[in-house]
């Protein structure tokens, strides 16, 4: 069985010899039981000597395959580009900084071999900070309320799917991509299990709180409709809370005669409505805008440079 390691990669210069070293070692250790691997590496646009670091691997081992993107254009581009170039019966996907730590590996060809489709692994929290955790388990308790898949706390991208599996999420073609609720969308057969996450080897997080939000947001949006759907039973609430305080309005002007109506009551009225309409309306634009991204058609990523096969995103 050939095992495809799919590893998206953004300024990953001090890591990379290291990150491919270790997958080299998980390799050998599977040869002997029937598992060839092949290397597929994704430069998002990285601005140091990620791709000099990526041609050199390719030179001294032939399994690498690598593709350098025109800038950078997202993880979830990163992971496309990947699966596309993927041929193993099995795809692994995983980060270059060994936070994903490879030594998993061979447990997950293990857990595919029983039958499942995917193999998910899932990250403990052990050691986080108690703020993070907390905000955590209530991004994750709030998603799933809303969502139409579930999303696990912990569950990244970190997992073995198998072909039929990649096969799935190549077929499912929109611009805007979740790759976690992607997984949890097409489903087949599943197993987790649990890890403690490694410390960075080198280099820093290319995610800051703006980036984490926009993520989250992504993630909220772009499984279901109930936000909007919230946005009209707000409105009909609204309407109805007007309607009963016209009433109260009235009745009083016709028991205790008309009496001037209270400035602060009609600022804070005005101000409120105006904040709920704002909000309503970037809900709104959130949708307006995906379906603006999809109508265009814009390919999800341009290839500058790559050692495979060009495919239909690479500029002729």
């Amino acid at each position: 069985m050939l095992i495809s390691i799919v590893a998206p990669c953004y300024n990953e210069e001090d890591v990379l010899a290291r990150f491919h070293e270790e997958v080299q070692k998980v390799a050998e250790e599977l040869l002997p039981l029937g598992h060839d691997m092949e290397f597929v590496y994704v430069d998002d646009g990285s601005r140091d000597r990620t791709l000099a670091v990526l041609k050199d691997l390719a030179d001294l081992d032939s399994r690498v395959r690598y593709v350098s993107f025109s800038r950078n254009f997202g993880k979830e581009a990163a992971l496309l580009a990947g699966l596309r170039h993927a041929s193993g019966d099995s795809v692994i996907v995983m980060d270059a900084d060994l936070q994903h730590p490879p030594a998993l590996i061979r447990r997950m060809v293990e857990l595919r071999e029983q039958g499942h489709d995917q193999v998910i692994a899932r990250r403990s929290r052990t050691g986080d900070r108690l703020t993070r955790t907390l905000t955590a388990r209530l991004y994750y308790r709030l998603v799933n309320r809303l969502v139409d898949v579930e999303l696990v706390d912990g569950v990244g991208d970190f997992r073995l799917l198998s072909r039929r599996v990649v096969d799935a999420v190549l077929a499912l073609t929109e611009y805007n991509r979740f790759s976690k609720g992607l997984f949890a969308w097409v489903g087949f057969p599943s197993t987790t299990f649990e890890y403690q996450n490694a410390v960075r080897e080198a280099g820093r997080s290319s995610w800051n709180l703006r980036g984490l939000l926009n993520y989250g947001l992504d993630g909220l949006l772009s499984f279901n409709n109930r936000p909007l759907r919230a946005a009209l039973w707000l409105g009909v609430g609204l309407l109805l809370c007007a309607g009963l305080y016209t009433g109260w309005i009235v009745g009083a002007a016709l028991v205790n005669g008309v009496q001037t109506p209270g400035y602060v009551t009609i600022i804070t009225a005005v101000t409120a409505l105006a904040g709920v309409q704002m909000v309503m309306l970037g809900v709104i634009g959130e949708y307006t805008g995906r379906i603006y991204y999809e109508v265009k058609g814009r390919p999800h990523f341009l290839v500058k440079a790559t050692n495979v096969e060009r495919t239909k995103d690479l500029i002729p």
